[in-house]
């Protein structure tokens, strides 16, 4: 029951109908009986700062950062944790007595989603984006010991993401000259409604790629389904996403997030039911 005691959260982004963190999290709110609700606000660019300011204003305890503000958000909040500072990215805000805290659960979440079916250390990995959750995954990998290129459309944006993460970039139409045994796609291209979309070509996929896609709705991209047919082992968003609004939870509720119910609630609103 929603009553005046009951603290409230929110995902920012834009788009963000498509947006599964609602249900997601107050799936976890209800099963661990905390009083929360948590509802998705579509912020485009020019409003962020006073979305920033009306998270303070309202007292929202919490906030689910996303595509496209994952970066610009940062110059709006008090404190960044020193992680999420070298990431370059934020995609959770704590607001702790009206100080917004900035940290970056992203990273946490790609790498046990990829540890789950593959090595990464010593491996090509070629990540597709360089926006804020690019960076998240690129730091993750990097720390793990993966061999990693960037690849995109934006030139400064990726050249800036490479110089940070040490590694080198190239445009996007270079990947089928590239070095690949891990495929991340880190963009939203594949993501509803555009499903029939793919961020590479299918000619330049092979048997023996790891591909990735953070896209989680669908379940299972354009990128998936080509990746599948050929014999790629594949990691679908949903484990990514799971495992990042888990860390939100904790940190927002100071609870242990219930990660079971927290997938199947994600798997059943995308269709597939619960594995």
């Amino acid at each position: 029951m929603i009553d005046s005691n009951t603290s409230l959260y929110a995902v920012l982004g834009d788009p963000i109908s498509h947006s599964l963190s609602p249900v997601m999290h107050n799936s976890a709110f209800a099963y661990t009986g905390y009083n929360g609700a948590y509802l998705a606000f579509n912020v485009k660019d020019r409003d962020l700062a006073p979305a920033i300011s009306g998270i303070r204003a309202l007292g929202i305890k919490g906030a689910s950062v996303t595509i496209p503000h994952k970066v610009e958000v940062m110059k709006f909040l008090d404190s960044i944790d020193e992680e999420a500072l070298k990431i370059g990215a934020v995609n959770t805000i704590v607001n702790r007595d009206g100080k917004l805290f900035g940290y970056n659960t992203d990273c946490l979440g790609a790498t046990h989603a990829l540890l789950e079916k593959t090595d990464i250390k010593d491996k090509d990995v070629v990540i597709l984006g360089s926006g804020g959750a690019a960076r998240a995954i690129g730091f993750g990998i990097v720390a793990e010991g993966g061999k990693l290129t960037i690849l995109g459309v934006l030139k400064d944006e990726g050249e800036n993401l490479a110089r940070d993460l040490g590694v080198a970039y190239y445009h996007a139409s270079a990947f089928k000259n590239i070095d690949c045994r891990i495929l991340i796609n880190a963009t939203p291209v594949g993501m509803t409604p555009n499903t029939k979309a793919m961020p590479v070509q299918k000619e330049g996929l092979s048997k023996d790629m790891v591909v990735m896609d953070i896209v989680y709705n669908p379940i299972k991209t354009r990128l998936l389904k080509e990746a599948e047919d050929i014999g790629c082992i594949t990691v679908d968003g949903a484990s990514m996403f799971v495992y990042q609004g888990a860390a939100q939870f904790e940190m927002w509720t100071g609870e242990k997030a219930p990660v079971d119910i927290m997938r199947r609630t994600v798997l059943d609103a995308l269709g597939k039911g619960a594995v």
